[in-house]
């Protein structure tokens, strides 16, 4: 492995979950021109960049960025109402706005909220950063009430909150930028996969989906040394064999060796590939069974000497479930008060529009089974449900899904509502009497349910949500076995952190209306 990296790229893998990353070549311009590097040419012709340098580079901008936004937050602040009491500023204000700027980097740097691993993707970055802060925030209070300032509660209230609204801001934004930066094919990691043809291929099958977060697969080493198409497996050439994979490593450069699933990796032999890895660049990743567990459900401790990965169980009942439930209702508060007139208005754009009432209620089924009437803003002609028998046979939707790109029900206000997602409104709701989550699995009707085999029914394992993993990754435009896999996703590694996520994505989402018909 890498004898400079830090720990927490060592755990790169484990944070980036089940997502195995791919991208094109590597060319010149964006980040990667702002982030010279040497560079050498990897096995199949294209040249590769060691990730290790833009990813420190990141990381300084990132620095940078945290830095500089904190710093105009406490002037800001420290200015604005220092200035009414100048003849102290030196003594109370310049005091504690130096110490507010020391305490929040310091937090920061303690909770490793810039380890290059975490940076970029996933919500365990925002999860880090809002840690911090919040530990910023405590030390502050305490720090306050001992040295009995009056003061101290402008830096708790107005200060922190700004801080992480600039910083979180700032983040989002440089993760736009890195992403956009690696969909074109730039600050990628070259990996050489090493496993079984089939689960090589579910690799490469599933990073292909997901440029933005930063791999690209180079290479393949098989049980054999073959691929399916002579010496190439779905496009990625094979180099050789499994016992070869550390020459390959030594020889062309690659950043990264990802272990998939196959009989050839025993133990011993997992550990040798290890060792032989020292001195190159690579870090050795290893794909787990249990593909579908990340997150805060992982865990590593060493028992007996036997480094052991520990899965937890999912949490259904108990404390953070009880923050969520207040979440979600103070969300739907706070969410119906904004939206009122705009749904005063659609209400009576669709009365207006079409003969019928406004809203649209519909029996849906929720957690543990049980159904409930779900609302929505009225987006067909009256009598919609009894015209679906004479549209089956041009079904769009996939799986059990009814669903129709053109559907002749939909009225003209009815189109608009869904191409934004404005007919949802009224679920809140829903949110509010407790039937519904703002984030969740997609509510399915009760003949969908009746259908469901025994692994899809966890779905049913927590309450619908609003919005949730189906809805920013392409609603109806995914497969069913895609869209199953997101829901259980969602139900086995749920966070409030993920929630959070999830949240902000659905804005975009929502914007751009992607599989919304």
């Amino acid at each position: 492995m890498h004898r400079g990296a830090s720990r927490a790229e060592k755990q790169c893998w484990a944070n980036t979950s089940n997502h195995w990353i791919w991208g094109g070549s590597v060319r010149q311009g964006g980040l990667v021109s702002a982030f010279p590097s040497t560079r050498g040419r990897l096995a199949n012709g294209t040249v590769g960049q060691p990730a290790i340098d833009w990813e420190q580079r990141y990381r300084r901008i990132v620095i940078t960025s945290d830095t500089v936004a904190t710093a105009i937050v406490v002037a800001a602040i420290g200015n604005f109402f220092g200035a009414r009491d100048a003849a102290n500023w030196h003594e109370k204000w310049g005091i504690l706005a130096f110490g507010t700027e020391l305490l929040v980097l310091g937090t920061l740097a303690v909770s490793r909220s810039w380890a290059p691993a975490v940076l970029g993707q996933g919500a365990e970055e925002f999860r880090r950063l809002g840690r911090s802060l919040f530990t910023a925030t405590v030390v502050l209070a305490l720090g306050g009430i001992a040295l009995t300032s009056r003061n101290i509660k402008l830096w708790i209230f107005v200060a922190i909150p700004a801080i992480a609204l600039t910083t979180m801001t700032a983040r989002y934004l440089l993760r736009l930028w890195l992403h956009k930066q690696r969909k074109e094919g730039q600050c990628l990691r070259p990996v050489l996969a090493a496993g079984s043809r089939g689960t090589v291929r579910d690799l490469i099958a599933r990073t292909r989906k997901f440029p933005h977060l930063g791999w690209r697969v180079d290479a393949v080493c098989t049980t054999d040394g073959l691929g399916l198409d002579g010496d190439l497996l779905d496009g990625v050439p094979v180099v050789g064999r499994l016992a070869d994979v550390a020459k390959h490593v030594h020889h062309d450069g690659y950043r990264v060796v990802a272990v998939t699933p196959d009989p050839h990796w025993s133990p011993d032999r997992l550990q040798r590939l290890a060792w032989n890895l020292e001195g190159s660049d690579a870090e050795m990743v290893v794909a787990p069974v249990l593909m579908e567990v990340a997150g805060p459900r992982l865990h590593i401790d060493a028992v007996l000497g036997i480094p052991l990965l520990r899965v937890s169980m999912p949490t259904f009942t108990g404390g953070r479930r009880a923050v969520k439930g207040v979440v979600d209702r103070m969300g739907a508060v706070l969410l119906l008060l904004l939206f009122a007139p705009l749904m005063l208005f659609v209400g009576l754009l669709v009365v207006l529009d079409s003969r019928g009432g406004a809203l649209y209620r519909q029996r849906r089924v929720g957690k543990d089974g049980r159904e409930f009437t779900m609302f929505k803003f009225r987006t067909m002609v009256a009598g919609a449900d009894r015209a679906r028998a004479e549209l089956a046979d041009r079904n769009e939707g996939a799986g059990p899904l009814f669903k129709l790109r053109r559907d002749p029900r939909v009225t003209r206000v009815g189109a608009v509502l869904r191409r934004y997602s404005i007919d949802e409104l009224p679920q809140l709701f829903n949110v509010l009497t407790g039937s519904m989550s703002l984030v969740g699995p997609r509510p399915p009707l009760p003949e969908e349910s009746a259908s469901y085999g025994p692994d899809i029914r966890r779905r049913l394992l927590v309450k619908p949500g609003l919005t949730g993993l189906w809805q920013i990754s392409g609603r109806s435009d995914l497969p069913w076995e895609e869209a199953v896999r997101l829901d259980l996703r969602y139900v086995e590694d749920w966070s409030l952190a993920l929630d959070t996520v999830i949240l902000w994505k659905t804005l975009r989402a929502v914007f751009y209306g992607q599989g919304a018909y």
